[in-house]
């Protein structure tokens, strides 16, 4: 389902360690055999101090790297949901496709800076390719992950002022939406595939941390009791309407058709009848990194407020 996504803000640092013989400098440098040197610092992971390059140039992300590709980070090798997302596609055309359950393909891609995610296999094989940082999905929240990325790739501080900007541009919009449907206006977010129906929380990609955290907007009380603690309930389509708000949000393929919205059910629900339907690309919409978040902030800023 989400292949990336983050909920309680720890503390990380960037240290730099002085090189043997050097004096007070902040900063460590390492020989190469052809006597030029390389920054390196230590970043302080959820799994101990790694030692990373100061301004890695090889970077290969099998998670997080949206977030990476959003601060301009060089990336040479990506997993296959980021490459085929239509956000990302053009940008990473010339990034190699690669899995960390296929160690080759990661080191063929010769790489200064690996990040991976604590629940992957292989982890030890893709320390002894390069540097490697882990996280752990869920331990900090989406806008704590980019700054975190921010410091790993040493630009915290243009990390920080998206994530400020963020979040008083979408609260002022999310005043305006109330301001416009009240305090109490319902938003649901759905999703297709093809062969379930389901309903989402708060933290869980499709636009939820836009809409119920950076919006400040309402859920369906019967969400609220059934997708909120475990971030999506599964459905039939003759449940839909007990979950159904005020405005729907519904995440689907483009290339599917969809039949579901021919159904009585579906028409007779009254977000539906209202025209308070609002569409998205469940391709382009499965991250919460700054590129998919301004993305669908513009398509909620227009389909509530535009009309």
């Amino acid at each position: 389902m989400k292949h990336f996504f983050f909920m309680i803000i720890v503390t990380s640092s960037i240290f730099v360690i002085s090189a043997c013989g050097s004096d007070s400098s902040e900063q460590a440098q390492s020989s190469t055999t052809d006597g030029e040197s390389s920054d390196t610092v230590t970043y302080e992971s959820e799994t101990g101090p790694v030692e990373i390059p100061a301004d890695p140039q090889r970077i290969v992300a099998v998670t997080n790297a949206p977030n990476v590709h959003a601060l301009d980070g060089k990336l040479v090798g990506v997993d296959q949901w980021t490459k085929s997302n239509p956000l990302f596609a053009d940008d990473l055309e010339d990034v190699a496709t690669v899995s960390e359950n296929e160690p080759e393909t990661i080191m063929a891609q010769e790489p200064d800076l690996i990040i991976a995610g604590s629940h992957m296999e292989n982890l030890e094989e893709l320390k002894k390719i390069a540097p490697t940082v882990i996280y752990t999905w869920g331990e900090l929240d989406y806008l704590s992950q980019q700054v975190e990325i921010g410091k790993l790739l040493n630009k915290e501080e243009e990390a920080q002022e998206w994530v400020d900007d963020f979040k008083g541009r979408t609260a002022k919009i999310g005043e305006e939406i109330k301001a416009e449907y009240g305090e109490d206006v319902t938003v649901t977010v759905f999703e297709v595939d093809a062969k379930n129906f389901y309903v989402f929380g708060d933290n869980w990609a499709r636009g939820t941390e836009i809409l119920y955290q950076a919006m400040d907007l309402n859920m369906p009380e019967k969400v609220r009791e059934d997708a909120l603690e475990e971030g999506y309930h599964t459905l039939s389509l003759e449940a839909l309407p007990e979950y159904a708000g005020d405005f729907i949000v519904v995440s689907k393929k483009t290339s599917e058709d969809n039949e579901f919205m021919e159904s009585d059910t579906w028409n007779n629900i009254p977000a539906v009848q209202n025209n308070r339907v609002i569409e998205i690309d469940q391709d382009a919409s499965t991250y919460s990194d700054p590129i998919t978040l301004e993305y669908l902030t513009d398509i909620f800023e227009e389909a509530f407020l535009e009309e």
